[in-house]
């Protein structure tokens, strides 16, 4: 870490003496450093060791019918400390020219305290439109998201990813239309063998998202529709004899958003109609619902999962700020045999957070208080639904730090 720390700080400096030399070329470096300490009541599902928080884990018994995941945790991280570098840079024809870099520590996997890319693009401006090239949030995050300490920032309820793509904004008035076509790469869509790249990668298709949005003073109304289209397996195995199989699951997914800011208030809400959506750090998946007896080639039904939450924020200094959100599993069109996917025995997730941070230049400082539950059961095989529900919660407390420059 510190070898990556320092080769980081040296590439900066570097790049500042390199361009105070260039004509036509101005830079930003900015970043922060965050702490975060937090407690939960239970064992639930996560990633980077309970920073990234989910819902809660489903009761499994012991021998004496004690819950083994009712068991509380804890910890303390600075590993979402980040450092960036903004680049304004000549013009390219009619062009601004503009880029990215952002870096936390996060690493990937189990692996923590390594370097990790958060965002690496660049953007072409002709005022009207814009034309971005390389990695950053995807469009279903978009610019509405809650303001909240948690680091899921609304997952599983908001979509949370970040992809390498090629987006194209185009502005008119008060309206801007977005189209991007993406791929996969630090966040994975679930498939027969867990989280994988292959699954899009073998497809040779990008998911591919369209939006509008209508940008007002401090109003922002929009909508998008998202389309992904994979490739679960290109062989199957039958009584010891290998098949090549070509199968395909393509689904669509349907949001709308809104945020109102004022000096003192800010009011977000986004409703999502989502469809396969496990490579946005949602709930859902596909299920298999007929398979080919000679080769073992299957077809497969998405799962489908309604997602909605709003978050209120008021003040300047001291905010106090609410947020709920709200999950239902759907199911699916079809009877299926079995599911890929996350969460996919879930039937409904609610969760509610309340907040009050500390605001001044280049400080932020916060608790938070979080409730989550989670309705557990087993598979309807008639239509993908869950059945015969049980509900556990969490308790979730939050402490963070934020220095930022």
């Amino acid at each position: 870490m510190r070898r990556y720390s320092l080769l980081f700080t040296i590439l900066l400096l570097s790049s500042t003496t390199s361009f105070s030399q260039l004509k036509d070329f101005s830079y930003k470096f900015y970043g922060q450093i965050r702490t975060d300490l937090f407690y939960n009541s239970r064992a639930n599902e996560e990633t980077v060791d309970g920073l990234f928080y989910m819902y809660p884990k489903d009761k499994v018994y012991d021998a004496d019918g004690k819950d083994l995941n009712a068991t509380a945790n804890g910890s303390f991280y600075a590993l979402y400390t980040r450092m960036g570098l903004d680049v304004q840079g000549p013009k390219l024809g009619n062009a601004k020219t503009s880029a990215k870099v952002e870096l936390d520590f996060r690493g990937s996997g189990t692996t923590f305290s390594v370097v990790r890319l958060r965002h690496a693009y660049l953007n072409l401006d002709w005022g009207t439109s814009a034309l971005l090239l390389g990695q950053t949030w995807h469009p279903l995050y978009g610019d509405v998201a809650p303001q909240i300490l948690n680091l899921n920032m609304g997952a599983p309820f908001q979509p949370f990813s970040r992809a390498p793509q090629i987006r194209y904004r185009y502005k008119t008035g008060d309206i801007q239309i977005t189209g991007a076509a993406l791929w996969q790469s630090q966040y994975l869509s679930q498939g027969p063998e867990g989280k994988s790249q292959k699954y899009i990668k073998n497809s040779c298709v990008p998911e591919i998202y369209a939006g509008i949005d209508y940008k007002h003073k401090g109003l922002l109304i929009g909508a998008g529709i998202e389309m992904v289209s994979l490739t679960p397996r290109t062989q199957a195995t039958v009584e010891d004899k290998i098949y090549k199989v070509s199968e395909r699951i393509t689904s669509l997914s349907y949001e709308v958003h809104m945020k109102y800011n004022s000096e003192k208030w800010l009011v977000a809400a986004k409703s999502v109609l989502g469809s396969n959506l496990t490579q946005t750090s949602m709930l859902g998946g596909y299920g298999i619902k007929s398979i080919d007896p000679r080769t073992g080639e299957q077809e497969y039904s998405p799962n489908r999962n309604s997602s909605s939450w709003i978050n209120i924020v008021y003040g300047k200094t001291w905010k106090p700020a609410i947020f709920f959100g709200y999950m239902k599993n759907l199911g699916t069109s079809d009877a299926v045999t079995n599911m890929y996917g996350t969460g996919t025995n879930v039937d409904q997730l609610l969760s509610g957070t309340a907040e009050l941070t500390y605001n001044v230049p280049h400080w932020k400082l916060g608790v938070e208080y979080n409730l989550t539950s989670a309705w557990y059961g087993s598979l309807n095989h008639s239509n993908g639904k869950v059945v015969d529900t049980h509900s556990v919660s969490n308790n979730r407390l939050v402490a963070t730090a934020l220095f930022m420059f």
